[in-house]
């Protein structure tokens, strides 16, 4: 664990503590950053119309954390109030599923114990303090489908706020259970996960719950306490730069001219860029992608050539340098010579020696995720030896 995050672990247990106290009310001693600036002045504009928060009661989350005393509820509810108020003022809809069994019973449960409604903040924060004693199953693949049917009917982007631990749950259910609610809501939905604890498994199956929702992504609570910190998530998820308007310039009659912008400052312009949001320093191909064009593969192997080291080092470093909220896919791919089957097996074994390469040059493991794509995604003609020898390569994309 990075000092940040072992520093915002402490921050956070204190406001746990807090919770636990009956004569404490949550967030007490969390004086929240002000976002309200950077609206005024148009340096952001909002993103998202509607949000849920799934928060997790389930019986795991009554254990303490790292056994320092406090559960994993109290945090959970601890971060939700502090999100709850750093929130700038926004014209929002919002809802609140808890999962478990407050009933105390073998059954699986999730209830929607707020919304789906208009948000206030004393709406959500008075429902958090009607959440007291964490126990029962884990259905968070019950819960996200039920999520999905509170969400169905409303207008405008969503995006989806699972709180938990990931423990005692069934990877492949509450995957394709996130899967499906993206199927649903489409373009609409981004996921963001924030994982309460360290069990190894949650945190896989938190990363793939916030993959499937192709444009959010999975953080680690201890990793957003302070005021800053909390600030800089809510910035993500509600949040977004505005987008260049046109400009009209007049010569000899009006001509328009939209104007065009390079947001993540790659040098190719957004209107053109494929990949947007690659990290500065990031050397991209024609079409904005961080594509390892020094990692060029031969025919039918795998193995990493000499000749792409410095520039594996380079994005290594890179990544060193940038938050670690950006995490990387790595994505392998091939040309279309043999089968498919084989072509995607291929695929990932290349992803993953890319990956194996940068965990020796000291990038974090957990910031890397592989997929292989087969021979699905050529860049180039595969009726060419040239072309075929283009499309064998890895890409990187960044997962903020």
């Amino acid at each position: 664990m990075t000092k940040l995050c072992l520093r915002g672990l402490i921050l956070l247990m204190i406001g746990a503590l807090l919770i636990g106290c009956a004569t404490q009310e949550p967030c007490t001693t969390f004086k929240a950053q002000d976002l309200g600036p950077e609206l005024q002045t148009c340096q952001y504009v909002q993103k998202v119309n509607n949000f849920m928060v799934i928060l997790d009661a389930s019986g795991s989350m009554s254990e303490s954390y790292h056994g320092y005393g406090y559960t994993k509820l109290n945090i959970a509810k601890d971060l939700v109030c502090r999100m709850n108020q750093t929130i700038p003022d926004l014209t929002l809809t919002c809802g609140l599923r808890t999962f478990g069994d407050s009933a105390w019973s073998p059954a699986e449960r999730t209830d929607l114990v707020y919304g789906v409604t208009e948000y206030s903040k004393a709406g959500l924060e008075d429902t958090l303090k009607t959440i007291k004693r964490p126990r029962g199953m884990s259905p968070l693949a019950l819960t996200i489908d039920a999520a999905s049917e509170d969400l169905r009917s409303t207008q405008g982007d969503i995006a989806l706020i699972i709180v938990s631990d990931g423990e005692d749950m069934d990877d492949a259910p509450v995957v394709l259970a996130a899967e499906n609610m993206k199927k649903l809501l489409g373009e609409r939905l981004c996921i963001y996960t924030v994982l309460v604890g360290d069990d190894p498994s949650g945190k896989r199956i938190m990363e793939q719950v916030a993959l499937a929702g192709e444009c959010g992504f999975a953080v680690l609570a201890e990793c957003i306490p302070s005021p800053e910190d909390m600030g800089n998530f809510v910035e993500k998820v509600f949040l977004e730069k505005p987008k260049p308007r046109p400009e009209v310039v007049e010569v000899v009659e009006v001509v328009e001219v939209v104007a065009v912008a390079d947001c993540d400052g790659d040098g190719v312009n957004d209107n053109l860029d494929e990949c947007p949001g690659t990290p500065r320093g990031a050397e991209v191909d024609a079409r904005g992608c961080w594509v390892l064009d020094r990692v060029l593969f031969d025919f039918d192997k795998w193995n990493i050539k000499p000749e792409a080291y410095p520039g594996l080092n380079e994005i290594a470093g890179v990544l060193k340098m940038m938050t670690p909220s950006l995490n990387l896919l790595v994505e392998g791919n091939t040309d279309n010579i043999g089968a498919k089957a084989y072509n995607q097996t291929l695929s990932v074994k290349r992803a993953k020696a890319v990956k194996e390469y940068l965990v020796k040059e000291g990038v974090q493991p957990e910031r890397l995720s592989v997929k292989g794509y087969g021979c699905s995604r050529p860049i180039a003609s595969n009726d060419t030896p040239e072309g075929r020898a283009l499309n064998r390569r890895v890409e990187l994309t960044p997962q903020y």
